[in-house]
């Protein structure tokens, strides 16, 4: 059975061909238009990044949040919330959830927020003190109103939860400092 080979005739014929289709690539993608939609340009990405450690105690979340710029002073959008947070010989918790976002800036420099965050909660206590070890599910509602100083793209302040319940185990505490950058 003859090999198949490229002779030097056909492979300068494909680098030829090959040259050709990407300057014309080149070209169409050089004359396309570079205007953007303006809903994606009053659309910011951003959210928060939390870590923490001690000893024993670990706890991470992540964020990830978009808004929709209606007007300087005005802004709404939709968050995600997956968090992991445990005690060693304590207890683990995964928190997972959605926020409805709304900011509204009466002057640049100050923010009120609004953040309605519905989430699961699935924590699991270990066996402590003659108690055994169980798992609690459940969903939880939270809303926080929030002030806080802006500067560029970079937002901290403080929230406060107006939902909290000291029994639901989801917050330590009603009140809760935070640091905001949308981009």
């Amino acid at each position: 059975m003859k090999k198949f080979t490229f002779s030097n005739l056909t492979k300068s014929i494909l680098i030829v061909i090959a040259v050709f289709f990407y300057e014309n690539v080149i070209a169409q993608y050089q004359q396309m238009p570079t205007a953007r939609n303006p809903f994606w340009e009053k659309v910011q990405f951003g959210g928060g990044l939390g870590l923490s450690f001690g000893s024993g105690y670990t706890d991470i979340t992540v964020a990830p949040s978009a808004i929709y710029n209606i007007n300087p002073y005005l802004a709404t959008g939709l968050g995600l919330q997956a968090s992991y947070v445990a005690s060693k010989g304590y207890y683990d918790s995964g928190i997972y959830g959605v926020s409805l976002l709304t900011f509204i800036n009466p002057i640049p420099e100050i923010q009120f927020s609004i953040n309605l965050n519905e989430s699961y909660v699935n924590n699991h206590y270990e066996a402590y003190n003659g108690y055994k070890s169980y798992t609690d599910s459940f969903w939880n509602t939270a809303l926080f109103l929030g002030a806080g100083y802006r500067t560029g793209n970079v937002t901290v302040g403080l929230a406060y939860n107006v939902l909290f319940d000291e029994n639901d185990n989801v917050y330590g505490d009603a009140l809760m400092p935070f640091v905001r950058a949308y981009f």
